[in-house]
């Protein structure tokens, strides 16, 4: 028996009645929906200080911003921003750190925890949720589908987290500082920004979301290259159209400044030339196995 009858044959092993694979899936939709439930329970309690810990990059780079302000500058040393949020540099002595973010409505603050408990939520369960979904569609896998698709599962999550590590550690500050520098203070007039709790962790999450899943683009590329939907070549070839979808996304998920743009636009390119290097490797992979089972047949 060849490698491509046993894994039919283990395939055909494997496979139920509709309804059991029904009964199955419930099963499985149960586990994450717990999970769900007990993972937005331990955020809720923790909301308050998950969100003075979304706060802090804000925080950082008012307290820069004002100091510049007083000083007679116009901002802030862009490595000094990082440095303050990643916590290795201190803040400048007497640099304001009183930051106050208003909350409207009577409910508003409530509903911005359920809204960040929510988000963390799916960010702490999502191993239990990425698991099961791999435990139901493992058994119509072949053997060595089984290997390669579950580094992914690990990978995912990692690319996910530095996604959000860079919005958190460089967009955030860089935006904020964009945002406070459009006040107006002039003789008589004032205009000043009087962030809403709820606007500002909105636009956290939405950008922590938008990065964390445009950083998936090796794990997709390279699994449609696994099911032979893609190919190295057509990647290379469609190079300059997929930097262009990349421009046009950067501009639609990131605020209107071309900092930020660049700080997505940037990292896209690149992981879309490691995905041409990840689906060119399973190429030559799957060419050394075809023949190797050529020769043994």
């Amino acid at each position: 028996m060849n490698r491509a009858e046993a894994d039919e044959a283990e395939i055909e092993a494997s496979r139920a009645p509709l309804m059991q694979h029904l009964i199955e899936l419930r099963g499985r939709l149960i586990v994450c929906v717990v999970a769900f439930i007990l993972a937005f329970f331990v955020c809720f309690f923790f909301a308050a200080d998950i969100q003075i810990w979304l706060i802090k990059p804000f925080q950082a780079a008012y307290a820069l911003h004002a100091t510049a302000q007083a000083e007679g500058g116009h901002g802030s040393n862009p490595f000094e921003l990082i440095a303050v949020t990643l916590g290795l540099h201190p803040l400048p002595a007497g640099a304001p750190t009183d930051l106050v973010l208003q909350a409207t409505g009577p409910l508003e603050q409530l509903f911005t925890k359920m809204k960040v408990a929510g988000f963390g939520a799916v960010v702490l369960a999502f191993p239990v949720l990425a698991w099961q979904l791999y435990k139901f569609v493992a058994p119509g896998l072949y053997r060595n589908e089984k290997g390669a698709f579950l580094p992914f599962l690990f990978i995912a999550p990692i690319l996910f987290v530095i996604g959000g590590a860079l919005v958190y550690f460089v967009m955030l500050p860089f935006v904020m500082w964009f945002s406070l520098s459009q006040q107006i203070v002039t003789e008589g007039i004032s205009v000043q920004l009087n962030t809403k709790i709820s606007e500002y962790l909105s636009l956290v999450t939405s950008l922590m979301l938008a990065f964390g899943l445009c950083f998936q683009l090796p794990v997709v590329t390279t699994l449609l290259g696994m099911a032979g939907i893609i190919s190295s070549k057509l990647m290379s070839e469609g190079r300059r159209y997929a930097i262009v979808a990349v421009v046009v996304v950067a501009a639609v998920v990131t605020p209107p400044d071309p900092i930020s743009q660049l700080m997505l636009a940037a990292p896209l390119v690149l992981l879309y030339e490691i995905s041409i290097w990840c689906v060119r490797l399973i190429e030559l992979r799957r060419k050394k196995a075809d023949e190797a089972e050529g020769l043994t047949v």
